[in-house]
């Protein structure tokens, strides 16, 4: 399987996303985002490279990709993101950006408004990365059998991609309790791209991507993307290691395997700005101005959140 079978060229119009197009908004199930209502050629040619002349490991010569102006632009920037990626051989990738607004952090938006944004957005990346010849190939896993159900009546309904879910309710849902599903039931001989959609609502849900990481894509030519899992709750130690040994472990076992390829993370307050990666190019801690961000560091790994906030945007 060629890594760039799953690419086409993104000429898809911004009104293929779910919703309504009225005076430059893009209106959502759950929300409204914003786009620019120009096409795909034009955002292309603002994907150019540029020089950031910073502090860091990098070298200072490194070429970074811009911020993004918008959400049409950010999902251009993943979807070439993930080629570069697929082309690299590039097996488990992530992807993780807010939905709520370019300046909104996780929560900041109702928890089920920030999934369907997501869930949004998943359609528009999976348009323009993957031929419609491939659709069939590529199964998006939903973290629950309902919400297959709802994407199957709204954003996915009438495409040829895979749904499936990871759990599916149990009769002690209402405690929080949910049944996990066998990944080796659930996948097919001809899939070649598996997409999970937010595995955060429950604990259960990343173990999960562990097993279907572990039983249909190690060793295999299968590719897997996370898209918005909150995997920083597993990085920072939100879960206890004591009580989620199992999720804790994860930092050794899966999360090492992982390479973000598209990532945008806030910092609010006065020393706020932003965490930003577009692979290949490095990691860029920004700080925001009145109509751009500036790039004040740069490094080749992924730096800890505590240690952009108290250390990078602090200083800078």
């Amino acid at each position: 399987m060629s890594p760039s079978s799953f690419s086409i060229a993104s000429t898809v119009s911004p009104a293929s996303f779910a919703g309504t197009l009225v005076s430059n908004s893009k209106t959502v199930l759950g929300g409204s985002i914003n786009w620019k209502n120009n096409d795909a050629t034009k955002t292309n040619k603002n994907l150019k490279y540029r020089v950031c002349s910073v502090s860091g490991e990098s070298n200072t010569s490194v070429e970074n990709v811009p911020f993004p102006r918008d959400y049409f632009e950010l999902i251009n920037q993943a979807k070439q993101a993930v080629e570069m990626a697929l082309k690299d051989e590039k097996q488990l990738m992530e992807i993780e950006f807010p939905t709520s607004g370019f300046a909104s952090v996780p929560g900041d938006g109702e928890g089920a408004t920030e999934m369907t944004e997501s869930m949004n957005m998943i359609r528009e990346f999976c348009d323009r990365l993957i031929s419609p010849q491939k659709a069939r190939t590529t199964r998006i896993f939903f973290p629950e059998a309902n919400e297959v159900k709802f994407a199957q009546k709204t954003v996915f309904g009438g495409t040829y991609f895979k749904l499936d879910y990871l759990t599916k309710p149990s009769l002690f849902e209402d405690f929080g309790f949910f049944e996990r599903v066998k990944m080796a039931d659930r996948v097919k001989p001809e899939d070649e791209l598996f997409l999970v959609a937010y595995p955060y609502f429950n604990v259960n849900e990343m173990l999960v991507v562990e097993e279907l990481y572990k039983e249909a894509v190690e060793n295999t030519d299968r590719k897997l993307i996370i898209f918005n899992g909150e995997l920083d709750r597993i990085r920072s130690g939100y879960y206890p290691k004591f009580f989620y040994p199992k999720l804790g472990a994860l930092t050794e076992t899966l999360l090492p395997k992982m390479e973000t390829v598209y990532y945008i993370h806030n910092f609010k307050g006065q020393k706020g700005g932003v965490l930003f990666r577009c692979y290949p190019g490095p990691w860029q801690v920004l700080r925001r101005t009145r109509n751009r961000c500036i790039c004040v560091h740069q490094q080749d790994t992924m730096p800890s959140l505590k240690e952009v906030a108290l250390n990078i945007l602090a200083s800078a």
